[in-house]
């Protein structure tokens, strides 16, 4: 009885701590900038199940992470478009005409949950489409991410926010990547680009896999599964590397932009010969359109 009076008393204090923290890094800063306007009925078209959403996030933890990743993308989503609701149809009355588009993210303060891909309207925002995806494997993909959704960032270690509390310029560039890493296993697994990344690890896709070369003497093993290494036979040429997994924990949001197995999606780009850039309405600088005036009057 004694031991557990002690502990109640601790752990609310670092429950109000945590809580504390969460909400100080969820606040928005004080400007953001959207880059492009949306084209957010041209994204519901081209965006299939199994993309990942890119986000440049407005929140104080959204700074951090790009200051570590050295990239725009703060934050990453898993688009399953109308899966959730198929799967349970009274979905459709809590989202209502967004039910049948989407995403499955993880946020600090809400876990792992399903929303609307209409929220990221007036985020700068990137599609990124696993190149060559099958379709069971897609389904894989989106299957496990909803087995994910009601799951909670586990905040127990304090250290998982204070992180992000601390002078990031004071860490080495190539401890970056290692500082989103620090902390328990559990809050780290969670982070949105990690769980996206253990969605893809399921079906053995690559986001950012270390290219290892093999030796010149290499000789295929037999059987074809061996030292963790998997080899099809060519008729033509023998590989020359493998790849060895980067754990999901260490993925980042800038890693689908970067992925060669990604591919960038401009749905914000108007299609083919409906775009006519004579047509675009600039707003000219005065100074520039007086440059521009004494130049043409000299030659």
């Amino acid at each position: 009885m004694a031991e557990h009076a002690w502990r109640h008393p601790i752990g609310y204090v670092l429950n109000r701590l945590v809580k504390l923290a969460a909400n100080l890094l969820s606040k928005p800063v004080a400007s953001y900038t959207l880059s492009i306007p949306n084209d957010m009925a041209q994204l519901a078209r081209i965006i299939r199940k199994g993309d990942v959403l890119l986000v440049e996030g407005n929140e104080r933890i959204s700074e951090v992470i790009k200051y570590l990743t050295q990239s725009s993308w703060s934050h990453s989503a898993l688009y399953v478009g109308d899966e959730a609701v198929r799967r349970d149809p009274s979905l459709r009355e809590k989202f209502g005409a967004d039910a049948d588009h989407l995403l499955v993210e993880a946020l600090v303060k809400e876990g792992v949950i399903l929303t609307p891909l209409a929220n990221y309207r007036e985020y700068n925002i990137r599609l990124c489409r696993p190149w060559g995806l099958t379709p069971a494997d897609q389904q894989e993909v989106v299957s496990h991410a909803l087995e994910d959704v009601g799951k909670q960032y586990d905040l127990r270690n304090l250290f998982d926010l204070a992180r992000y509390f601390l002078p990031v310029s004071i860490i080495p560039p190539q401890l970056r990547r290692q500082a989103l890493e620090f902390g328990s296993t559990d809050p780290t697994r969670l982070i949105c680009s990690s769980m996206i990344a253990e969605c893809f690890e399921r079906v053995r896709f690559p986001i950012v896999p270390r290219f290892e070369p093999l030796p010149p003497d290499f000789t295929p093993p037999r059987p074809r599964r061996a030292l963790g290494l998997v080899w099809r036979r060519s008729a033509r040429t023998a590989p020359r590397g493998a790849m060895r997994r980067v754990a999901a924990t260490l993925i980042t949001p800038r890693d689908f932009d970067l992925s060669p197995y990604f591919a960038i999606m401009k749905f914000n780009v108007i299609e083919g010969s409906r775009f006519d850039y004579h047509k675009l309405l600039w707003i000219e600088d005065p100074a520039a359109g007086e440059a521009s005036e004494a130049r043409e009057k000299s030659a």
